[in-house]
């Protein structure tokens, strides 16, 4: 599964090849500048996820959550290997 910004960057790539090639200036340029809306989305993923532990917890009273937010967003939106971003 991808997130959003994920499927963009994948779709930019698939349309404008130049922006990821990271040995021109332009696609050094590029990734760095757009790689920190990737960060944020990675951010903003954790957060949720924690604040939804939160919500179980007090109100199921469940206080053994079986993965944390980290590991809900590796397995979950972890690009494969093989993807660029």
């Amino acid at each position: 599964m991808k997130t959003a910004v994920q499927q963009v960057f994948s779709e930019l790539e698939e349309l404008h090849p130049n922006l990821f090639n990271v040995y021109t200036t332009e696609g050094k340029e590029f990734i760095n500048h757009f790689h920190k809306y990737l960060a944020m989305e990675h951010k903003q993923i954790t957060k949720a996820f924690s604040e939804g532990e939160k919500y179980e917890y007090h109100y199921l009273k469940n206080a053994s959550p079986k993965i944390n937010s980290y590991e809900y967003y590796n397995e979950t939106f972890k690009p494969e290997s093989n993807e660029t971003l």
